[in-house]
């Protein structure tokens, strides 16, 4: 513990438009630093071997036609939405109690962590710390931010949240990272994710495992405190930095982050009894960790024929990623009329994406990024 202790670590820029009350983000503000690129210039650059925390896409500008179908899937799913966030939150309560510090990754992670904390507080009354940390594939969680908790609340213990899972990378570079904690600082983290959704059966603590819409997933910054994805890179991040993001102050009349939080929130009173049946239902069934959706991947890969897996990006939440900013080649359906998928159709046409049936896999979705190997 010393070791954290001793460690000089910045102030955090206290950046986004969520009150500091529901998350604080540990996350260096680098909104002057770097200047967005152009989706194939970001493709190119990654598949040449470019890592992709280095550039920051441009936001994707919705059409009113996409801004109405979020307005519509958020109502329609605020009830089975606040139900997941209570399932997750009873499940975190039960395997760890209230004397946590509710982690989420930047920044899928953010509304859902301060999902959980407002459910906390209505059920319980207790207020628990919340804060939203940088976690990338290929470099690990951020350490500086785990030691600035550590050294805040020295009695308490991290539950990483995350919004969803997709073929399960972030749930492994978890583990890995704790390991090498561990190895470095001889403090043991616990590795368990909650998120809301876990179609991709890798996890253990979740509110649902159906792949359905979070509407949270459908726009970029405005649904997510006007914060980037995270960025690291050795010329704007120092030692004692926690990994950068940008803040979009400039899109504060078009933010819904705090509409959507409040939406949720306003029906956990009305679906307690519920959130009970579904805790019972979860119980009735095996919650260990099956990996069938990274099966799934492969089976993909494989029948499509695809060199790199990191090209497929399984699920709702993930192949809308996909569509917003990364080159589409194709977008694989299980059920083209199942009114999840109303927005991912909708961002298919836009961008003129093909949309293929195929029903042997977990998820209601999957997308395929475009191999750029020949242009590079």
């Amino acid at each position: 513990m010393n070791k954290i202790l001793n460690r000089e670590i910045s102030k955090p820029s206290y950046i986004g438009s969520y009150s500091i009350d529901d998350v604080i983000f540990l996350l260096k503000d680098i909104s002057d630093c770097v200047k967005e690129k152009d989706t194939k210039y970001r493709e190119k650059a990654i598949q040449s071997g470019r890592h992709y925390s280095e550039m920051l896409p441009i936001e994707y500008k919705p059409s009113s036609e996409y801004i109405d179908l979020f307005y519509m899937s958020l109502k329609e799913s605020a009830k089975k939405l606040a139900i997941a966030v209570g399932v997750v939150s009873e499940k975190i309560i039960k395997n760890r109690g209230l004397n946590i510090v509710i982690t989420s990754l930047a920044r899928a992670g953010t509304p859902v962590g301060i999902l959980i904390k407002r459910y906390i507080y209505f059920k319980y009354k207790i207020d628990i710390p919340h804060y939203s940390i940088s976690i990338i594939r290929g470099k690990g969680i951020d350490e500086n931010a785990i030691c600035y908790i550590m050294k805040n609340h020295p009695d308490k213990e991290i539950q990483f949240i995350d919004g969803w899972t997709g073929k399960g990378a972030i749930t492994k570079v978890l583990t890995e990272s704790c390991e090498k904690f561990k190895q470095k600082y001889g403090i043991d983290l616990n590795d368990d994710l909650a998120v809301l959704a876990d179609p991709g059966y890798c996890i253990s603590t979740f509110g649902t495992r159906e792949d359905f819409l979070i509407p949270s997933a459908c726009l970029n910054s405005t649904v997510s405190g006007l914060v980037s994805r995270t960025v690291h890179r050795s010329d704007l991040i120092g030692e004692k930095d926690f990994h950068g993001a940008k803040y979009y102050k400039e899109l504060k009349e078009e933010d819904l982050s705090n509409l959507f939080i409040d939406t949720i929130c306003e029906q956990f009173k009305s679906v307690l009894d519920k959130i009970d049946k579904e805790l019972n239902a979860v119980n009735d069934i095996n919650i260990h960790p099956t990996w069938e959706g990274w099966k799934n991947i492969q089976e993909i890969q494989k029948e499509f024929d695809i060199e790199d897996i990191n090209l497929i990006k399984p699920g709702i939440g993930e192949t809308t990623r996909v569509l917003l900013r990364r080159i589409p080649w194709k977008i694989l359906v299980k059920e083209e009329s199942d009114s999840n998928l109303k927005h991912i159709l909708i961002l298919a046409k836009e961008k003129k994406v093909p949309i293929e049936k195929y029903t042997k896999m977990t998820y209601k979705c999957c997308g395929l990024i475009k191999s750029l190997r020949g242009d590079i």
